[in-house]
């Protein structure tokens, strides 16, 4: 490692804290402040099921809340590989999800905006095993969208009172 890569390293603290970082988990960061204070709109379907349960693991389950997280996800399923005689072996569902995350005192967005994402699975061979794939998608598009929320809420709420 040359000495200027050294230098480099050690000064990229200093010029972090300048520009206004601040750990999301450091002391009075917004991971802190959430964790355990945002309840989730009760789902209503599987897929915000698993939205919920992927979320409610992230932020925590709120015993107390101080703020509401809204939820509007939508599945559609798109064929990706189809063979010669027209039956389609790969899929590709694309998940998006609304959120809104709202100060309860207030009722006044302190988040808000859309994710969106992909995961594929393999429609060979039983129906058993086709639903199996689905499922197992579902469950894998929705960890993902939920590390997006989280990241975005942590991110940019004005947690301020």
């Amino acid at each position: 490692m040359s000495s200027f890569d050294r230098r480099s390293l050690i000064l990229m603290p200093l010029a972090l804290a300048g520009c206004g970082f601040a750990p999301v988990y450091g002391p009075g960061g917004a991971g802190k402040r959430l964790y355990g204070a945002v309840t989730i709109v009760t789902p209503a379907t599987e897929e915000s099921y698993l939205l919920y349960r992927e979320l409610e693991e992230r932020l925590g389950h709120a015993t107390a809340p101080d703020y509401r997280l809204a939820l509007t996800p939508s599945i559609t399923a798109q064929g990706q590989a189809v063979t010669a005689a027209g039956e389609t072996t790969r899929f590709s569902l694309v998940g998006r999800v609304l959120y809104s995350l709202h100060r309860l005192s207030d009722d006044q967005v302190v988040a808000s905006g859309d994710v969106e994402n992909f995961v594929g699975y393999s429609a060979t061979g039983s129906t058993v095993e086709a639903l199996a794939a689905e499922n197992d998608a579902k469950e894998r598009l929705m960890s993902i969208l939920a590390d997006q929320i989280s990241s975005r809420i942590l991110a940019t709420a004005e947690l301020s009172q």
